[in-house]
């Protein structure tokens, strides 16, 4: 399922729904499960689920979009129809999950697969608690640390999310996605941080900037890394100018086609603009013609502007009073 579809799923089936939307939008937890080709049984039995969870998801996925247009058109189901169906449908994935697990209590791989369905639909609380279970049963797996330090990043134990990453870097030190998230984390509860770490909020910007370049370090050809990383400079205070250019100069390199290089001359225009470097910035908007970006180009082309007028009239010369004039000899 999409991200979107996610959260209006989410949303449908939690309980308190604005902040599972909330919740879902921003979580991306990504609780990846990978499954061998093996003659296991167990994992056999559990690629057969993971298949019918996903044409499940996919139907549903379906009903929801179908929804939302019938919605416009004034023919949609009432929201509560939705849910029920949606309930209805996801009932049959997770009595099989249950049953499976119930089968092999000591698989650690069944209980991450539920975890992910878990997340998916809302009830991260118990996902974590299958996370918990299969991190007890297998102490090595660096991505259930990963996908637990994402949860309990979530639902507010922020402080046991730092704990967690540090732990699947420890097993798994080559791993970007592991680096990201730490430093997505580090940088957005900077309170946290600073009391967990006992460091100064420079230093948690420093530590944070530290990690993602750890990720991009190992996975130096991801523009989307690039300008995650290069995006984190707008949260720092006092703007660090040159690094933040610095770093869109390399998503800049990194892009894979005109509209994300498009994309980075905007942030370029939007950087230099709050440097008070009205020239450049605009050089930069001069290089954005793509429609998809044409309502930030007029936002930000209205900002320098107006910059340009303050700039102006606040630097201009003090007007001369003819009247305070010294009189002249004739």
């Amino acid at each position: 399922m999409t991200n979107l579809v996610i959260a209006a799923v989410g949303a449908l089936l939690a309980t308190n729904q604005p902040v599972a939307l909330s919740n879902l939008v921003q979580s991306q937890t990504g609780l990846a499960v990978a499954v061998s080709a093996t003659n296991d049984p167990v994992e056999q039995a559990l690629e057969k689920l993971m298949k019918d969870d996903d044409a499940a998801r996919s139907e549903v996925e379906k009903w929801v979009a179908d929804n939302e247009k019938f919605t416009e058109q004034g023919a949609g189901v009432p929201r509560e129809v939705m849910r029920r169906r949606i309930q209805e449908r996801f009932a049959i994935i997770r009595k099989s999950y249950e049953g499976l697990i119930l089968q092999h209590t000591n698989r650690a791989d069944v209980r991450v697969a539920f975890a992910s369905w878990l997340g998916d639909t809302g009830e991260e609380e118990l996902a974590i608690e299958q996370l918990e279970l299969a991190r007890g049963i297998d102490t090595k797996d660096p991505a259930i640390w990963n996908n637990l330090a994402n949860l309990y990043g979530h639902n507010g134990d922020v402080k046991k999310s730092f704990e967690y990453y540090a732990k699947a870097i420890e097993l798994e030190p080559t791993e970007p996605v592991y680096y990201h998230n730490f430093g997505t984390t580090v940088f957005l509860f900077r309170k946290d941080a600073k009391e967990f770490y006992s460091i100064t909020e420079q230093q948690v910007f420093d530590k944070a900037l530290g990690l993602y370049s750890n990720a991009v370090r190992l996975d130096p050809k991801d523009f989307k890394l690039a300008a995650d990383v290069a995006q984190t400079f707008y949260g720092i205070q006092p703007p660090r100018v040159e690094d933040a250019l610095r770093s869109w100069t390399n998503a800049y390199s990194l892009a894979t086609d005109d509209e994300e290089r498009e994309g980075v001359h905007l942030h370029f225009a939007r950087i230099k603009l709050k440097a008070g470097r009205f020239a450049e910035a605009q050089a930069h908007l001069n290089c954005v013609t793509n429609q998809a970006h044409a309502d930030v180009k007029r936002r930000v082309t209205r900002t320098l502007k107006d910059a340009e007028t303050v700039f102006i009239s606040t630097n201009a010369p003090a007007a001369t009073n003819e009247s305070s004039r010294p009189a002249t000899s004739k």
